[in-house]
């Protein structure tokens, strides 16, 4: 007989159904309009009552419950002898025949039965043994696949045993065998679209568009829920197909009337999309969305969530779980992906309502969207909010008269067409100086730079343009001051983003964003990111390595390109000595230019590393030298030193016997205190004794060109040396704005 609590009363049972946290009180509705009874929410599910009809409901059409348990016993357990005999006590041979396999699993906490695995073995062999003193066979245990699970929750100083009707959890439909990296669960991403209103949206005809789609999960449980599929039928094994009191042919009844009724469902499935800019997720999602029988309802695309379309004719909803990183260095990429999609939304589905699944509370202010509803789930043990908005318009603004553009910058639209700007000042700045500046480059042979730079308080950005096989643009957003409303700068930049990748016609994977404020040292040449996609660009001959993501800098400061070209021309026949070289940019120009050699110092590998890479790029041989020994009489073409730039240049000035050069570039940091140096360095405080010492390695005739970065910086060279400021020398047409991103001198010996 069945043990008390588990009795029919009234030819029902007791009941429970598990859910994530945050879909409780969902679930209770759900269960109350498949026929439950005495609907009871707690923490993690919610207690009914119910035939055994009703039980097979839940199992086959909740859309929410991971688990429906049959409670049936609880019980104090004051040590573990206690929570074994009452185990024990339960008639199991009842509930299923020794032939069948069964797994116990636990959950929960208690102050008495503090092990939780030790708990489930005493369960385990309460079970056993139940069924040895009827003297039967002892049924095996399947910890993997088990014909029947026995749940066993503890709860402080008492414990629950329930059967598990449901065998594998709920969450697994049987469409989704393959899945990309932390995907939604289908129970938490069918509860999220009853929380946007998905329902209700799709009686009326409304689309569903999900442009961060993965595996499809969203697409495909808003197709089920307005086709009216149940999300129990593609599963082929219950808990309860093993349980002795299982009717089946209350069960064939149950799933021929859920066949039917797919099948008159399927006809008012309305459109369908789910996009992803990865590949292989789209292939994963179709082969889900076939599995799931919406072949012709589900239209999964290759596609870009900042250059999302509108779906269908009317209106809809735009469900998401854009990523929201965990990671300081996605950091940059998920500022310009939030802004761009926030404002595409705007521009693509007025009228539409928006549902974002996020970890982030700072995402609707990133989107530039007001949420009027907010719930709170979790997302495994993560918290995360739902945001419901309507997305309206972008306020009405000045319009863009059309113009003429010069359209020498690849993909730069040449001729805007009348319409309104999110920015329109800004979009007529960016015009105005893509106009000046292309035609500029085309006559100077630039091919990479400086677009626009805070020409405009309120915009406070720099841009930069670079021609690789592609054109790509890195916005430089100056980190606003603390006077200035987040959310006054979350939606200029948002807008600055949406109009750069309009008017230069972009793609977001070629649009890269870095936040730029005060560094200190060499903060400013940390790895920001892993991406290690480098591209090529040119300069006066030279192909030079640089990467848009993983560091604050590219690699290449387009501020000193005319100082570069100076040395190129410069060069010829000459030593050369680059000194604090990064990527030794100037290195390449100077052997460019004929030099008979070069010398580059710097204390960074990665950049010495990038380098030589840029010497090989321009097929040139470079040599790695110990920079403990002195340098040798007769030098490598170009040689590549590590070393304490500060020290090193001391040390060798110091040697007689040095080599000495005719050209020294030197653009030192304006502050640091790494620990591969011994003390810090102030470029105010330190620069005199670094220009003697460089001026000593100067050759009879030799130029040494000092620069630096630092604002409102005085030089003071020794009296011997002859200075001329030449920093409006240095200045290419890009960068003729004030103040000057550097200062320049040329020095030689008196």
């Amino acid at each position: 007989m069945i043990d008390s609590d588990a009795a029919p009363h009234a030819d029902t049972y007791p009941l429970f159904a598990t859910a994530p946290r945050g879909v409780e009180g969902l679930l209770l509705d759900e269960l109350r309009l498949l026929g439950a009874t005495d609907l009871k929410e707690t923490l993690g599910g919610v207690a009914a009552r119910g035939t055994l009809e009703t039980a097979y409901r839940l199992c086959l059409w909740s859309r929410l419950a991971s688990r429906v348990l049959l409670p049936l016993a609880r019980f104090p357990i004051p040590d573990a002898d206690a929570l074994y005999e009452a185990a024990k006590a339960i008639d199991w041979p009842h509930h299923f025949d020794p032939s069948r396999t069964f797994a116990v699993e636990s959950a929960g906490q208690s102050k008495t039965v503090t092990h939780s695995h030790y708990a489930s073995l005493r369960v385990k062999d309460a079970v056993v043994d139940r069924f040895r003193a009827a003297g039967l066979a002892r049924p095996n245990v399947d910890a993997d696949a088990p014909h029947l699970r026995i749940h066993l929750h503890l709860d402080g100083d008492h414990a629950q045993i329930s059967l598990d009707l449901v065998g594998e959890a709920l969450h697994r439909r049987g469409y989704r065998p393959r899945q990309v990296q932390a995907p939604l669960k289908e129970n938490l991403a069918a509860a999220l679209l009853l929380r946007a209103g998905w329902p209700a949206i799709a009686a009326q005809g409304g689309a569903l568009l999900d442009p961060f789609c993965g595996s499809g999960t969203f697409a495909i449980e808003a197709g089920w829920i307005a086709g009216d599929h149940a999300p129990g039928l593609l599963r082929q094994d219950w808990g309860f197909a093993h349980w002795n009191e299982h009717q089946p042919r209350i069960w064939r009844q149950l799933r021929e009337e859920a066949e039917n009724r797919a099948v008159e469902g399927f006809k008012n499935i309305p459109p369908l999309v789910g996009s992803d800019i990865d590949e292989r997720a789209i292939r994963i999602a179709r082969d889900n969305g076939k599995r799931a029988g919406l072949t012709g309802k589900v239209d999964f695309r290759l596609g870009d969530a900042t250059q999302v379309e509108t779906v269908g004719s009317g209106t809809g909803l735009v469900i998401a779980n854009p990523p929201y990183g965990e990671r300081l260095s996605d950091e940059a990429e998920l500022v310009k992906l939030h802004s761009l999609y926030g404002s595409r939304l705007k521009a693509a589905l007025p009228g539409w309502r928006a549902a974002v699944f996020t970890g982030r509370p700072d995402l609707g202010l990133r989107l530039g969207l007001k949420a009027d509803k907010l719930y709170a789930f979790y997302n495994g043990a993560l918290p995360c909010k739902l945001l419901l908005m309507d997305i309206r318009a972008a306020a009405p603004a000045a319009v863009v008269a059309a113009g003429e553009t010069t359209g020498e910058v690849s993909g730069a639209t040449a001729k805007p067409e009348t319409r309104r700007s999110p920015a329109p000042d800004f979009e007529n700045r960016l015009r105005k100086n893509l106009t000046h500046l292309n035609k500029w480059a085309k006559r100077a042979g630039v091919s990479n730079f400086r677009l626009y730079d805070a020409d405009l308080p309120d915009y406070a950005v720099a841009v930069d343009l670079y021609r690789t096989d592609a054109l790509h643009v890195v916005v430089q957003e100056y980190a606003p001051p603390k006077t200035i409303d987040p959310a006054v700068a979350e939606r200029r930049l948002r807008n600055a983003f949406a109009v750069i990748a309009d008017v230069l016609q972009l793609p977001s994977a070629q649009l890269h964003y870095k936040l730029r404020k005060a560094q200190r040292g060499k903060d400013q040449y940390q790895r920001q990111g892993e991406h290690a996609r480098y591209h090529v660009v040119e300069e006066a001959g030279c192909k030079l390595w640089v990467n848009f993501d993983d560091y604050l800098d590219t690699g290449l400061f387009l501020d000193h390109r005319p100082l570069r070209e100076r040395i190129q021309k410069e060069a010829a026949g000459k030593r050369v000595l680059n000194l604090f070289c990064y990527t030794g940019s100037a290195s390449i120009h100077a052997a460019q230019g004929g030099a008979a050699h070069t010398v580059s110092v710097d204390m960074s590998n990665t950049y010495l590393d990038w380098l030589g890479q840029n010497f090989e790029l321009n097929g040139m041989a470079s040599e790695w030298l110990d920079a403990r020994h002195p340098l040798p009489a007769r030098l490598p073409r170009n040689t590549i030193l590590r070393a304490d730039c500060v020290e090193w240049l001391a040390t060798t000035a110091a040697d007689a016997a040095a080599p000495k050069f005719d050209l020294i570039f030197c653009d030192p940091p304006t502050f640091s205190n790494s620990k591969k140096m011994e003390d810090s360095w102030d470029i105010q405080r330190d620069h005199r004794a670094l220009i003697h010492n460089a001026a000593r390695l100067l050759a009879p005739g030799g130029v040494l060109y000092f620069s630096t970065n630092r604002q409102r910086f005085k030089l003071e060279a020794p009296e011997t040396l002859h200075v001329v400021d030449i920093t409006a020398q240095t200045l290419g047409e890009d960068f003729k704005r004030p103040p000057p991103p550097h200062r320049a001198w040329r020095i030689t010996r008196g």
